[in-house]
């Protein structure tokens, strides 16, 4: 009990140093403040907007183009549905699928590239062969050649990002397995007779989790632009709104061109932008604390 009392209170004060650090970093607090103002109006949804104002029945009456007003903060679109509901709604599914397909694509990554960099050998050079035949296929193209054949769905779509974005991931956190097991306190531990899933689960995992924390903040950003791109070209999920969405159908009612209707796709880029930022800032923050040598600089 000893151990394991001491052993929480240096994680607590990890913790706690690494958060000062965080606090201390004004772009990442930046980023931090922007995501949480995000994740809160994505939740608060149903608090702020109707539902039903999603659905063209339900804008009847409405008019139609209308420029932003008391009564549409962000005006209407071309059937006389409001653009508020839509940006309010749309944040749940572009932040829902962003966070998803990023843990599909981080527990892939992590799981190859463990097993590749610990067991080496054969099993190393097969699943470093997969791994680079994904990184040769231009990744967008097989994106949505894989969401055409799977249909439009927003698990579909979790699963085709998930499953072509893990590369990366992957190769990143082998090299850092490859260093971490050939220190000295593996190779005791090795000696006395740790088994591979001690050795994995106590010594390699917790040594690379930093690099998959950090990661994993970078790699949202890319998930919701995948998204974005996917909903935009007609392949996202035609019944749930999204960001994505919202600047699609923007296009083809000739909100860019025709009307000029500014307020009709302005709110979800800016949205996007504004996300993907903030995850970056995250996730630089995040590197730098977690790497001494960048935080040394």
């Amino acid at each position: 009990m000893g151990r394991r009392r001491a052993a929480r209170v240096r994680r607590r004060r990890s913790l706690a140093r690494s958060w000062s650090l965080f606090r201390a970093h004004t772009p990442g607090m930046a980023g931090l403040v922007v995501l949480a103002a995000f994740v809160l109006l994505a939740l608060a949804a149903p608090l702020i907007s109707d539902a039903g104002g999603l659905k063209v029945t339900h804008a009847i009456g409405n008019p139609q183009w209308a420029h932003p007003s008391s009564e549409f903060p962000l005006g209407t679109d071309n059937l006389g549905r409001s653009v508020a509901a839509q940006f309010v709604w749309g944040s749940r599914i572009s932040l829902f699928v962003g966070l998803m397909a990023t843990l599909l694509t981080m527990v892939i990554g992590s799981v190859v590239g463990i097993a590749s960099g610990f067991f080496g050998r054969w099993i190393d050079a097969g699943l470093m062969r997969v791994t680079e035949w994904f990184l040769v296929i231009p990744f967008l193209p097989l994106a949505i050649v894989l969401a055409k054949i799977l249909g439009p769905s927003v698990w579909n779509v979790i699963f085709v990002i998930g499953i072509t974005s893990w590369p990366a991931t992957a190769r990143v956190i082998r090299a850092q397995v490859l260093s971490v097991k050939e220190r000295l306190f593996v190779e005791r531990s090795r000696a006395l007779g740790a088994g591979t899933w001690h050795l994995t689960s106590r010594h390699v995992l917790p040594n690379v989790a930093p690099l998959i924390l950090a990661n994993t903040t970078l790699t949202v950003p890319i998930a919701i632009l995948t998204e974005t791109t996917l909903a935009f070209v007609g392949l996202g999920d035609p019944t749930r709104a999204s960001w994505g969405k919202t600047l699609e159908e923007a296009f083809a009612a000739g909100a860019v061109i025709g009307r000029n209707a500014w307020w009709y796709y302005l709110p979800a880029g800016v949205g996007i932008i504004a996300v993907v930022m903030a995850f970056t800032l995250c996730g630089h923050a995040l590197e730098e604390i977690l790497n001494p040598k960048l935080r040394e600089r």
